[in-house]
C-alpha cells in the first residue's frame, strides 16, 4: 500500500490510513477496510484529543509520527493509523507549532465566541442553532444580570445533555447518575452543572486567573449576586467549554469500547502476528484506554499503550478507590489486557488538567468547595497513575535511558519537554516531540 491511502489522505510516513468513527462508535467501513490492508509487523494506532476538523487531526498525526521510521529496529515494519472521532477545540486553545498561542483578553473583552468556534460548536451539537446563537449573544453582551446567568446555565446544561438533572438534589449527580457511570465508564454529572451558576462562573473565572488567562483578581473582591457580574462571563465561557469536554469524555468512552476496541479485535483475529501499539492524546487517551475493554481474555495483541496528557481520572486503573474501598476505577485491571506497559505521560505545565479538570470533575455533594477539590478529582495527565500498587514513577530521562517496565502501569513525568502553551490550556497539546516518540518505541520494544 502506498504512503497515502485513499481513505486517509497523506502524511509524511507510511503506510498510513485513517480510521473514522461517529459519536456512537460506528466505524466508517471504508476506513476500517483500509486499516486492514496495511502491511506491517507493528501497527501504531493514535487517537487525537480535541480537534474541530480532520485537517488539524491529520497535521497532528503527521507531526507526531515523523520521527518513528528512524527510531525502530531493522526487523520492525511500521504501519500508521490515525483515529478520527467527533471532538472540538475552541480556537483560543493553543497547539504549539501549529498556531500562535491563544490568550484570553482583559476582563470586558474576549468572552465572545469567534466565528470559527461558533461554527465548530454547531458541528459538535448539530440541530442546536437557536440555543448556540443565544449562548453566543449572552457571551458577547455580558449582561450584568443574575437572570442572564441563570438562562445561560440552563442553555449549557441542555446542550451538555444534563438539563434533566435536578440541581437541588445532589444525590442525582452522585448515586443515581454516578452508579450508572460506575457500571459503564461514562462520566457522572459534575457539580458545575448542578450548583448555583453564579458561584460556578466565579470559580471558573478564578481558575482562569490561576491558569494565567486573566489578570489577578478578575473575579472581583466582595462578589455579590447583585453586582460586579460582568467579569464572571469569563467563567461562563469556560463553563461552555467544560460542557464540550463533558460531552467529549462520554463520546471517548463509547468510541473506544464499542468502536476502536472491536475493530482492533477483529483485525487481530485475522492477523494474529500483528503487534498493536495504542497511543492517545487528551480525550483520545480515554478512547484507546477504553478500547482495552474489548480485548478478549487471554489475547496478547496489544503490546503497549502510551497515554499523552490523558484527560480522565488518575484513579481509572485502580482496583480500589482511596475514598471508597468498595469501588474500583472505571478501567480497573485493564492494564492486564496489555502485553506490555501502560505508560501515562504527565506534565505540571498542563493547565487544562491541573486547574480545570479537577474543578469540572467534582461531583455534587462533595464536602469540598468548588475550588477545594484536593486530589480526589485529578487527571492522569496531570500527576500520573494513582492508587495502583507497584506502579513506578519515572522522569522522562530515566525512562529513555533505562527503559520502562515490561508490564503494568508506569507514570512518566514529561514536563522537561511538555511545557509550552498559553492560557487557558497551557502545555496540554505540546506533545509533538521526538522524546515522546522514543518513549512509545521503548514501551513497545521496537527500538534498535
Amino acid at each position: 500500500m502506498s504512503d497515502a491511502t485513499a481513505a486517509g489522505g497523506g502524511i509524511g510516513v507510511g503506510p498510513y490510513a485513517e480510521l473514522t468513527f461517529d459519536a456512537d462508535g460506528d466505524a466508517d467501513p471504508g476506513t476500517r477496510d483500509a486499516v486492514g490492508l496495511l502491511e506491517a509487523t507493528d501497527l501504531l494506532v493514535f487517537a487525537h484529543g480535541w480537534n474541530s476538523d480532520r485537517s488539524t487531526s491529520t497535521r497532528l498525526f503527521d507531526r507526531f509520527y515523523a520521527p518513528f521510521p528512524r527510531l525502530v529496529g531493522p526487523g520492525v515494519r511500521l504501519g500508521f493509523v490515525g483515529v478520527v472521532w467527533p471532538s472540538i477545540r475552541f480556537s483560543d486553545e493553543p497547539i504549539p507549532d501549529f498556531d500562535p498561542h491563544g490568550a484570553l483578553a482583559e476582563p470586558g473583552h474576549g468572552t465572545a465566541l469567534d466565528p470559527a468556534t461558533l461554527r465548530a460548536l454547531g458541528e459538535f451539537w448539530p440541530g442546536r442553532v437557536a440555543e448556540l446563537d443565544r449562548v453566543a449573544e449572552l457571551l458577547e453582551d455580558r449582561p450584568e444580570s443574575q437572570a442572564a446567568f441563570t438562562e445561560f446555565g440552563a442553555l449549557v446544561r441542555e446542550l451538555a445533555g444534563v438539563d434533566a438533572v435536578d440541581p437541588t438534589d445532589p444525590t442525582a449527580a452522585v448515586s443515581g447518575v454516578g452508579a450508572a457511570a460506575a457500571a459503564t465508564g461514562a462520566p457522572a454529572v459534575p457539580a458545575i452543572f448542578t450548583e448555583d451558576v453564579l458561584e460556578v462562573c466565579r470559580a471558573l473565572t478564578e481558575g482562569l486567573v490561576e491558569a494565567g488567562g486573566l489578570p489577578g483578581g478578575a473575579a472581583g473582591p466582595g462578589f455579590s449576586p447583585g453586582g460586579g457580574l460582568r467579569s464572571l462571563w469569563n467563567g461562563a465561557k469556560e463553563l461552555l467549554r467544560q460542557a464540550t469536554y463533558y460531552q467529549m469524555k462520554k463520546r471517548a468512552g463509547v468510541v473506544g469500547e464499542h468502536g476502536l476496541g472491536p475493530v482492533l479485535a477483529d483485525l487481530a483475529a485475522r492477523r494474529p502476528a500483528l503487534r498493536i501499539h495504542l497511543i492517545g492524546h487528551s480525550f483520545g487517551a480515554r478512547v484507546v484506554s477504553f478500547s482495552l475493554r474489548a480485548v478478549p481474555d487471554g489475547a496478547r495483541y496489544v503490546k503497549s499503550a502510551t497515554l499523552l496528557q490523558g484527560a480522565f481520572s488518575h484513579y481509572s486503573f485502580a482496583d480500589r478507590l482511596p475514598y471508597d474501598n468498595s469501588s474500583g476505577g472505571a478501567l480497573r485491571g485493564m492494564q492486564r489486557k496489555v502485553d506490555g506497559p501502560v505508560v501515562a505521560c504527565h506534565s505540571p505545565y498542563d493547565s487544562a488538567l491541573k486547574v480545570f479538570y479537577p474543578l469540572a470533575s467534582r461531583m455534587a455533594g462533595d464536602s469540598a468547595g468548588l475550588l477545594g477539590f484536593g486530589e480526589r478529582w485529578g487527571a492522569i495527565g496531570h500527576d500520573g497513575v494513582q492508587a495502583v500498587s507497584g506502579a513506578p514513577r519515572l522522569t522522562l530521562d530515566a525512562a529513555l535511558s533505562a527503559g520502562v517496565p515490561q508490564a503494568g502501569c508506569v507514570s512518566v513525568d514529561t514536563g522537561s519537554v511538555v511545557r509550552r502553551g498559553g492560557p487557558p490550556s497551557g502545555a496540554h497539546s505540546d506533545i509533538c516531540h521526538e522524546e515522546l516518540a522514543r518513549l512509545v518505541v521503548a514501551a513497545g520494544r521496537m527500538g534498535r
